[in-house]
């Protein structure tokens, strides 16, 4: 059996490795589980996430790794072009299914996602695709995003100022929407439960897969999430105390 894992907030926060989650993922792992990350965050290219989870003592490859990107090419067709409001991770997903990733011009889309190099001139860019008749996709619409220090401005803050400028409203890829649902079923027949510290995003993707949803206290605050009309299955501290519950025995 298979268990989601989101990473965000789960197994990191921003630089800072979860105290215990390496650990939680080494016990799985032993007990015969499959663990598949998901991400909502799209800025990053595979090879980084990748890099990323190994410092933080988490080997892993591209088979168990799931992002919001991937998710936003699928809603591409091969040799279309897309303009990119995103990081490398778009360009990236974009590339491997085939489009022509761009960051001005006329464009057959526009992919928004989270990026810190966001400002005037991208979102002119984005608004003149839009504008001139590209759709608009977006990797998430996460309003915050978790950090050590506290959640900063997430990719549907730069989502809603290309939608508002353009008057379009974008078809979102990432947790809890359909496209990474679907992408996940391709990849993954078997989710035993997903594991996540948002409600709206994590507990409503775990809802559409017809999985259980374990709620992980060390990223978003809930009063940061906004209302979910939902309780959790499993609420934990943290993905060791979670782990522990479901397996009957402490980790480590």
């Amino acid at each position: 059996m298979t268990w989601l894992l989101d990473l965000d907030g789960v197994v990191w926060l921003a630089e800072q490795p979860i105290p215990g989650s390496a650990e939680a993922v080494a016990r799985l792992r032993d007990e015969g589980e499959r663990v598949v990350f998901l991400t909502n965050n799209s800025s990053a290219r595979v090879g980084e996430y990748l890099d990323k989870l190994q410092r933080c003592g988490v080997p892993a490859t591209e088979d168990d790794l799931i992002t919001s990107a991937q998710a936003a090419a699928t809603l591409v067709e091969p040799g279309e072009t897309v303009l990119v409001c995103a990081g490398p991770g778009v360009e990236e997903a974009l590339s491997a299914r085939g489009a022509h990733p761009v960051r001005e011009g006329r464009a057959d889309a526009v992919v928004v996602g989270w990026h810190r190099d966001f400002d005037f001139d991208r979102l002119a860019a984005a608004f003149s695709a839009v504008h001139g008749g590209a759709r608009l996709i977006a990797t998430n619409d996460d309003a915050t995003y978790p950090t050590d220090k506290g959640p900063v401005p997430g990719g549907g803050s730069i989502l809603a100022a290309v939608s508002y400028a353009s008057g379009a409203t974008a078809v979102v890829a990432g947790k809890p929407h359909q496209p990474i649902a679907d992408l996940l079923r391709q990849r993954v027949d078997d989710a035993r439960i997903m594991v996540g510290d948002r409600p709206s995003t994590d507990g409503l993707l775990a809802r559409r897969l017809g999985v259980p949803f374990g709620l992980v206290e060390t990223g978003v605050k809930l009063q940061d999430d906004g209302p979910a009309d939902f309780e959790p299955d499993v609420v934990a501290a943290d993905l060791a105390a979670l782990v522990a519950e479901q397996l009957g025995r402490p980790v480590g």
